[in-house]
């Protein structure tokens, strides 16, 4: 199982190789840039951006490779002997097993020593590859812009041409600007006309409105008259049922009263 400090060179290992590749790349871009100069500061800014993690990493691997030994020395394999208080008497038998532990030891720091020279070797390398690109970058740099000069300068020779079709265009947009202008001129009046179509359908609803709600005044009234209309008539019915019965009755009385009276003349001995 690999040590955790070889883990973390090795991680640091691929970032360079990693920044390294994209400064390559951004150095490319720079190369076929052809302008204009705020494109080749913003690739200039990322140049610098990945420099800046590189070097920082290099410098890691650098001081990892420095302090390969002491974290490889605590890393080394560790025996423990048996306690004393459990083993009295047992000296002899820790200084057999120290001596036969101290030539693997030693054997072990002399790997340790060439793999620290190897990263020595490979921070070196880096460095050296980190100068190589900045090189190339200053050099992608000046190709650039002299390739932008020389761009700029054949517009300056052009110029004239340019200037004649900068003034068509600038009329163009002008004739161009008044006839939106025009257009949306008129689309304001059709909306503005619209605006008061709507003012007016508004207000003839308004209106509706209100002829509906005195109507519904009136319906509420004339129902209240018609209910009281319907109570004295339901009054006046039972006023004449009873009236009818009162009549029936005086005349019933009074026929009781004449079969009385004529009872008492005809038939005076009953």
């Amino acid at each position: 199982m690999a040590a955790p400090q070889d883990v973390h060179v090795r991680i640091c290992n691929q970032e360079i190789v990693k920044f390294d590749l994209e400064v390559k790349a951004l150095i490319q871009d720079i190369r076929d840039c052809s302008g204009p100069l705020s494109a080749l500061t913003e690739l200039n800014t990322k140049v610098k951006e990945k420099f800046q993690h590189l070097r920082r990493r290099i410098q890691v691997s650098s001081c990892r490779a420095e302090t390969w030994r002491l974290g490889n020395n605590e890393e080394a394999p560790s025996w423990e002997s048996p306690p004393l208080e459990s083993c009295p008497g047992s000296l002899v038998k820790i200084l057999t097993v120290t001596v036969t532990v101290l030539p693997c030891s030693q054997a072990k720091e002399q790997d340790k020593e060439s793999e620290k020279q190897i990263l020595l070797q490979e921070v070196e390398n880096h460095k050296k590859q980190m100068l190589s690109n900045q090189t190339s970058w200053r050099k992608a740099n000046l190709t650039c812009k002299i390739a932008i000069d020389n761009l700029e300068k054949a517009e300056l020779l052009q110029g004239g041409d340019l200037l004649r079709q900068r003034k068509t265009t600038k009329e163009s947009l002008a004739q161009t600007s008044s006839a939106i202008t025009e257009s949306l001129m008129g689309i304001s009046r059709m909306m503005s006309q619209q605006v008061q179509q709507s003012e007016e359908a508004m207000q003839t609803l308004a209106n509706s409105s209100r002829t509906i709600l005195d109507a519904n005044e009136e319906f509420k009234s004339m129902s209240g008259t018609i209910q009281l209309g319907r109570k004295l008539i339901t009054k006046y019915n039972r006023r004449e049922l009873t009236d009818k019965l009162l009549i029936f009755l005086a005349l019933a009385l009074f026929l009781a009263t004449v079969l009385y009276i004529v009872k008492k003349r005809l038939f005076p001995f009953l």
